[in-house]
This record gives structure tokens, C-alpha cells and sequence, in this order.
């Protein structure tokens, strides 16, 4: 006899290999969007050795230059170097945050990163605009 289905069988239910992958979802074992576990995967592909550290920038942008001090003052207390770039001429209004760290690659590292970055560009109505690394 066929049980019926389950309150929480919806949720729990495996994705099949055919089905498009959600690239902002979050691996279940890491805690790492899909996206950044691809760029990740690229890096390793082109590096000799992940192990070793690396040149890290994530880039937000901020909608006034005093804004993006304050993010790159924020960035500045959880160990990163950051500056704040003038507004391109398409992109007046567009302050450019940049943040930069020396560092070995790891999942963890990446995930806590992005997660900062992430809460830094909400709470002063700034965008992400996302990360690399040196291969």
C-alpha cells in the first residue's frame, strides 16, 4: 500500500540530475552558493595549488563615496584592505568598493566572505557585485 505523501516530503525530496541547479542555492555539506563553488572549481582548474595563498577581491557598489567608506572601513575590521573607486562615466553615482585580502581559498573562507559582503551591501543599500581570485 502506497503511503501518502508527507508534510516535509515535498522538502526533502532529491533533485534529479536532469534538473537545473538553482545557482544561488547553497550546497547542504559546505554552506557555499553553487556560484561561488563554480568559480572556486575554475580556480583550482587553472592553480597549481589551492593550498597557498592567494590575491582576493570582492567588489560592492556603493551609491555615495561616503557609503562606500563606511563599507570599506567595515571590510577594514574583519581583515581586509579596501578603497573606494570614483564613479565610471557610464555608471555616475556608482561608487566602487574594493576589498582585498591575501589568503588561502577555502570553502569557509569564501562562504563567510560572501555572507559579510552580502550584509554589508544590504544594510547601506549598496549592491555585491561579487568576487576573484588570483590562479
Amino acid at each position: 500500500m502506497e503511503q501518502p505523501m508527507g508534510l516535509f516530503s515535498m522538502f526533502t525530496r532529491r533533485r534529479r540530475d536532469d534538473e537545473p541547479v538553482d545557482l544561488d542555492e547553497r550546497s547542504p555539506s559546505l554552506g557555499v552558493r553553487y556560484r561561488d563553488l563554480l568559480l572556486m572549481n575554475e580556480i583550482a582548474k587553472r592553480a597549481a595549488d589551492l593550498s597557498q595563498p592567494r590575491h582576493v577581491v570582492f567588489y560592492l557598489d556603493a551609491p555615495s563615496e561616503d557609503i562606500g567608506r563606511l563599507i570599506a572601513a567595515e571590510a577594514g575590521t574583519h581583515g581586509f584592505e579596501a578603497g573606494v573607486r570614483e564613479p565610471l562615466p557610464e555608471y555616475p553615482g556608482s561608487w566602487t568598493v574594493v576589498c582585498e585580502i591575501h589568503t588561502v581559498l577555502t570553502p569557509e573562507f569564501v562562504r563567510d566572505s560572501v555572507d559579510l559582503f552580502e550584509a554589508l551591501a544590504e544594510r547601506h543599500h549598496a549592491d555585491y557585485d561579487g568576487w576573484e581570485a588570483a590562479v
